[in-house]
């Protein structure tokens, strides 16, 4: 009786739209989602951490003129026109700290505009 049951509750889980065994497996649906927002001359957030391998859409908004990211190493190039914005989707493959810059320039303070991505493994 005893084997019968557990037979049954393998198969259940097994047999199921979501097993069991794959509720602890990363959802491979949706990436996640990341706003910047860039205004007088600055990102915020300024510190952003990744996950390597893991997709990410980057979704850059200018609230005055045009702004940009780019992030050679990552491959990752994206700009948004004034007061609108941008998005790119990418997997970062490999991990360490990438500064970007504004990549668009954008005034007096364009120089300071730092974006800085960590990404760990």
């Amino acid at each position: 009786m005893i084997k019968r049951i557990a037979i049954l509750f393998v198969l259940a889980g097994v047999c199921s739209p979501n097993p069991f065994f794959l509720s602890s497996l990363p959802a491979d649906a949706a990436p996640r989602r990341i706003e910047v927002v860039a205004k007088h001359f600055t990102f915020e957030p300024a510190s952003i951490e990744l996950q390597k391998g893991v997709p990410v859409i980057l979704l850059l908004r200018s609230v005055d003129v045009s702004r940009g990211i780019r992030i050679r190493e990552l491959n990752v190039e994206l700009k948004a026109p004034a007061s609108g914005s941008s998005e790119v989707q990418f997997t970062p493959e490999k991990t360490g700290d990438f500064v970007s810059q504004c990549s668009v320039f954008c005034g007096a303070g364009h120089g300071s505009m730092t974006l800085m991505l960590h990404v760990i493994g």
